[in-house]
């Protein structure tokens, strides 16, 4: 399921593009021609936003199909109603439309997206009720809320799609400069392409870095967002537990990491920094606020 998802979204990015491609023609009765710089800018960030737009519009459904998220309309059970209570005590205290709640089945983790404020899920994993108490889950949720709170799938989208301009951008500009010229000066077509290729997977690598930097930036403001709408010890002692498990036990699939309250890879090309400093940054913004933790 989730490949034949994934499949349907680079056909999505691509017939988007050929179509912005068309409508800008149509509309505007303007060519883009690639070959010159004004061209390729704008080819650039058609298709650097396109995919990243697409996935953010199409983000809950994806989770919901992807991670068989099961969204609660009518909690069947104590801990459904909870759930649901606590996510609207928590989205009130923070000043969000109540989002989408549900859960799934899966490693003890939880995970909020959406394309807006006003069309966002929570979802938890049912296995995260048998690891944690209620006050640990609420630290959780507390954690998710903030990034609805702060918009974050929004921004994540906005500095991808940057990223991906200027690597599309860059490596073709580079490509032209350093490709073979024929008599006329036009850059051999299969060099071009080929060098192009190279340099994106190369700058690609550092747009990584620079997109996880920011997606760990983001991680302590949830956690700092938490402590101050929900205190310190609910999302304090959760990461806590969270961080003696084995990394195989909590990991969300690919798709679905950055919005994980954990996550793991080597610290530069991870969506979310080490617990240990986690923890840190929750103790001096409930220190900041007057907690004794």
């Amino acid at each position: 399921m989730a490949i034949l998802m994934l499949i349907l979204m680079n056909i999505a990015v691509m017939a988007s593009i050929y179509f912005s491609l068309f409508l800008i023609e149509l509309i505007f009765g303007v060519r883009i021609d690639p070959q010159s710089v004004t061209g390729l800018a704008i080819l650039a960030v058609i298709i650097g936003f396109s995919g990243s737009i697409i996935s953010l519009l199409m983000s809950k459904w994806m989770a919901i199909n992807t991670m068989g998220v099961r969204v609660i309309k009518n909690p069947s059970t104590e801990a459904e109603r909870w759930l649901v209570e606590t996510v609207a005590k928590l989205a009130k205290k923070a000043n969000i439309p109540m989002p989408d709640v549900g859960v799934f089945d899966g490693p003890p983790n939880a995970f909020a997206t959406g394309p807006s404020k006003n069309n966002a899920l929570v979802a938890v994993s049912v296995s995260l009720f048998d690891l944690m108490d209620t006050k640990e889950i609420e630290g959780v949720i507390a954690h998710e809320i903030n990034h609805i709170r702060h918009g974050d799938m929004i921004t994540m989208t906005l500095v991808q799609g940057v990223l991906n301009a200027l690597v599309f951008f860059i490596s073709r500009i580079i490509a032209n400069i350093i490709a073979p010229k024929d008599e006329e000066g036009n850059p051999n077509p299969f060099a071009y392409m080929a060098i192009s290729f190279v340099l994106e997977i190369v700058l690609s690598i550092f747009a990584t870095m620079i997109a996880m930097w920011f997606s760990r930036y983001r991680e302590y403001k949830a956690d700092s967002g938490a402590v101050e709408i929900d205190g310190p010890y609910g999302i304090y002692y959760a990461l806590a537990k969270l961080g003696k498990l084995p990394k195989e036990k909590v990991a969300l699939p690919p798709e679905m990491k950055a919005f994980g309250i954990v996550g793991f890879l080597s610290e530069l090309f991870s969506s979310h920094p080490p617990i240990e400093k986690r923890l840190e940054n929750i103790k001096e913004t409930a220190r900041r606020l007057g907690y004794n933790i």
